[in-house]
């Protein structure tokens, strides 16, 4: 199969591009063309023609015998392996392999520490946003307790002024009493 193919991309180099093109367009040049493929060792049999233009079925022929030779293809000839080189490469790949786990024990541990830190500075601000919302609410209280005894203080002091002014007003009653009887 694969020298098939390769027989039919040698063969398909030969033949122009601008030939097949022209072919289409004149059937004088198609007719020289299907001569060039049948040449070239190929088959062509025009199909119906089409409305877009017209259709062949291009078939290889066999290779010939002769032309196997001429295609066979040598596998580069192979180095001969030393079991020295052998460990080399070994000794290579293993170091390979330990840098490649140690770049990826860094990157863990990048990974974590920067894990930590975060939590660590979560934690933090956690505990500067308890400490603020308690002196807050420290401050609140102690506001709220000024207020409660400042309150307090002036009914206080209203009660007292009321006291005196009933005193005065018994007093005065008391003297008015006197005086009329």
């Amino acid at each position: 199969m694969a020298k098939t193919a390769i027989a039919y991309k040698e063969k398909m180099k030969e033949i122009s591009v601008l030939s097949l093109i022209c072919s289409c367009l004149y059937p004088e040049a198609r007719k020289n063309l299907i001569g060039e493929f049948e040449e070239a060792g190929m088959e062509v049999k025009p199909i119906n023609k089409r409305a877009s233009g017209q259709a062949f079925e291009v078939i290889l022929k066999p290779p010939s015998p002769v032309s196997d030779a001429a295609h066979c293809v040598t596998s580069p000839p192979k180095k001969d392996v030393s079991l020295e080189d052998i460990q080399k490469k070994l000794e290579a790949a293993e170091d390979r392999r330990r840098t490649q786990e140690a770049l990826v024990l860094r990157a863990l541990c990048e990974k974590r520490e920067h894990e930590r830190e975060v939590l660590i500075k979560a934690m933090e601000e956690n505990n500067n946003f308890s400490k603020m919302a308690e002196e807050k609410l420290t401050m609140k209280m102690e506001q709220f307790k000024e207020n409660r005894e400042a309150y307090l203080a002036s009914i206080m002091e209203r009660l007292q002024k009321k006291e005196r002014h009933a005193q005065v007003v018994r007093r005065n009653k008391e003297l008015r009493e006197e005086l009329t009887a």
